[in-house]
């Protein structure tokens, strides 16, 4: 009895190492490209370095970070500014490194863990044709306004989302004192807005900085000089819990943010959006580039 006891206990001391060698870390991603990018990225990258990755992206915002909350996800991409004013409900204008301090110590509170963000800041932004904002000497949204507000013939398209946010449409027209009228206006689809402003239906649009659609279609992001958009700094968050048992976590994930910037995102997002590569190639071609597969 005593080495059946022996046995059985070896075997269940055996069955634990096994189990917690065996711990999955799944990781997240939200339902549009950049996302869908990092979420393909980080499994190939996690797995390459031996971690059991499952991957479950394609959420909606507040689904995931539920999700990580209750401990289905343990890691995904978020942005410092969706924290901030979404999760944690605070509209105060910070700068970004307020902002990521901010969101550190707010969600750190809850299990969760901001490590090193990357230098992809993927916020709202007003952008223009290229040869139109030139020809019309528009750098920064001060011009556009100053332009407005000498009633200039500028049509604007609007995303429908942008246009009722609490860092959208009539809070930036307040801070920077210029008013479109609404026959000027056109509210669309995200997803129409690039090719509308590039085939001149609208000559203003409320763009992603970071959409890989800006620099194909040649449109000039149009400097925010009075810093009303807050930042959106990409970064890795990971589950307190998951980085007790998987420490080497957290610089792994770090080498990883360091490597993204404004340029490298827009330019992976349009290859999938414009070159109509598939995401899984994306993700795989640039691991290999920089040596981490």
């Amino acid at each position: 009895m005593k080495h059946l006891m022996t046995t059985l206990s070896g075997l269940a001391l055996a069955g634990a190492m096994t189990t917690a060698g065996a711990a999955e870390i799944t990781v997240g991603g939200k339902n549009y490209t950049e996302q869908l990018i990092l979420s393909n990225m980080t499994e190939l990258y996690l797995d390459a370095l031996g971690h059991d990755v499952t991957r479950r992206d394609g959420m909606g915002s507040a689904v995931l970070r539920q999700a990580q909350e209750n401990g289905q996800i343990d890691l995904y991409w978020e942005y410092t500014g969706t924290s901030l004013m979404v999760y944690n409900d605070i509209s105060e204008s910070l700068s970004r490194e307020a902002t990521y301090e901010r969101v550190k110590k707010l969600d750190g509170e809850k299990g969760l863990v901001w490590l090193k963000p990357s230098d992809a800041n993927n916020t709202y932004a007003l952008a223009m044709r290229e040869d139109d904002a030139e020809q019309r000497g528009i750098e920064t949204i001060d011009d556009l306004a100053s332009a407005v507000n000498d009633d200039s013939m500028l049509t604007f398209g609007i995303d429908t989302e942008f246009y009722s946010r609490d860092d959208g449409w009539r809070p930036l027209q307040k801070a920077y004192d210029f008013n479109v009228p609404r026959s000027e206006i056109v509210r669309m689809d995200t997803g129409l807005m690039y090719s509308a402003l590039r085939d001149g239906d609208v000559d203003v649009a409320d763009v992603f900085s970071t959409d890989g659609r800006v620099p194909a279609f040649d449109l000039r992001i149009l400097e925010d000089n009075r810093s009303f958009f807050p930042a959106y700094a990409l970064t890795p968050v990971v589950r307190e819990e998951t980085l007790e048992t998987t420490p080497e976590l957290a610089e792994q994930m770090n080498d990883l943010s360091a490597l993204l910037d404004d340029a490298t995102m827009a330019s992976l997002n349009a290859r999938v959006d414009v070159e109509r590569e598939t995401i899984e190639d994306v993700a795989e071609s640039f691991l290999e580039e920089n040596e981490l597969l």
